[in-house]
């Protein structure tokens, strides 16, 4: 594999890495600059808010420009908006700098499979995208982690500056390493982009991945407030259970894939969704518990992003019939759906934990959760029903 493909690997480890790693310092955050844990929660929402608008807005409006080009950018943008966050006199500020970063985080892994495809063979494509969002799976399993034990030993705002030089690591490999020559195809028309929202079906299974990972987020946004006030752990022991749901997340992305593949992405979803929602249920009554806590948020991690490929071939499949020439468009509409679900998500539970009790967001997130797979059933009766006509 080219040195490119490790450049593009370092910028998605340093951008998962500034995501997530706010979940474990939201506490740290609200306490340094004298804001309710709801409003350090809004943090994840307006991230998440900004991916959403970047992925497909952002994506479309540069089309037409050099693929490197756009990278370079995109990397000097993230830079800015961690370099902002580590230098933010206030929470405004902070704010702002969120937004920015996760604007550059949406288009990044819109055209980030773009450039990795085109840096090798047409038989070594695949691999080539799965090496790219490793960096975003080891983000999880050790750059959350690390980056929540560098807040809680040297400040929050240290987090940031480490982020930024890895991002301008990645920047600087990216500018070398890179070619300036990169194939690119015709970036498809608007017409053909609002043709995806015109369709039932792929409308509905955004709705799931926004609602499925909504849920989630309802109770993961104030996970580490949960796991210092109600289970009892240290500020310090944070970045160690985050390693942990890292590992988990690892595994139950493979599984949920392997899953998917077997039984298909309906029934994958409906196992992994009921079992999500009892999961998050069972948390209810077990956080107050350091083992029962610590072993939940283990087989938590494992169903929360064990959907994840199932939805993505799902759309894929609905795109290829209903939008064939826009399958692209339809994948990506997908992960701006996920973070949709992650803003609102993270909203809602900051109005749980402001209006209700931090112990309310996780059986909250639970019904959400259910209402996905209902949501899930539907769709699959939905299937059926037209495999039915069709015979």
């Amino acid at each position: 594999m080219p040195l490119a493909l490790w450049a593009l690997t370092l910028s998605a480890f340093a951008i998962g890495t500034t995501e997530f790693v706010i979940v474990g310092l939201v506490p740290t955050i609200a306490n340094d600059l004298n804001v309710s844990l709801p409003s350090a929660g809004l943090l994840v929402s307006l991230y998440a808010l900004g991916v959403a608008i970047g992925a497909p807005v952002l994506t479309a409006l540069t089309g037409r420009w050099n693929r490197k080009a756009v990278l370079i950018i995109l990397m000097a943008f993230f830079i800015v908006g961690n370099v902002m966050a580590w230098m933010a006199p206030g929470y405004e500020t902070l704010i702002v700098a969120r937004v920015l970063t996760g604007l550059a985080h949406g288009v990044f892994f819109s055209i980030g499979s773009t450039i990795a495809t085109s840096l090798v063979d047409k038989d070594k494509q695949a691999s080539a995208i799965a090496i790219m969002f490793t960096g975003l799976t080891v983000a999880l399993v050790t750059g959350v982690p690390l980056g929540t034990w560098i807040g809680q030993h040297f400040g929050w705002r240290a987090t940031f500056l480490v982020v930024s030089v890895l991002g301008a690591i990645a920047l600087i490999g990216s500018a070398l390493l890179v070619p300036s020559n990169l194939k690119q195809a015709a970036p498809a028309r608007i017409s053909v982009q609002l043709k995806v929202l015109t369709q039932p079906r792929l409308l509905l299974v955004y709705g799931i991945t926004a609602v499925g990972y909504g849920g989630t987020f309802i109770a993961f946004t104030f996970l580490a407030p949960i796991l210092q006030q109600v289970s009892g752990f240290q500020s310090s022991a944070i970045a160690g259970i985050m390693l942990v749901y890292g590992v988990s997340v690892t595994i139950g992305n493979i599984w949920g894939g392997k899953l998917a593949d077997k039984m298909g992405p309906v029934k994958a979803l409906n196992i992994i969704f009921a079992a999500l929602a009892l999961v998050l249920l069972v948390f209810t009554f077990t956080a107050s518990s350091q083992i029962g806590a610590l072993l939940t948020v283990f087989v938590w991690g494992a169903f929360a992003f064990g959907n994840v490929p199932g939805l993505q071939v799902y759309v894929v499949q609905l795109a290829k019939e209903y939008t064939p020439e826009a399958v692209d468009v339809a994948s990506g509409l997908n992960i701006a759906a996920f973070n949709i679900g992650i803003a609102i998500g993270a909203w809602l539970g900051g109005h749980v934990v402001a209006d209700m009790s931090l112990m309310d967001t996780p059986w909250i997130g639970a019904i959400i959760v259910v209402l996905a797979l209902l949501m899930t059933r539907l769709s699959g009766y939905l299937d059926n029903r037209k495999l039915a006509v069709a015979c």
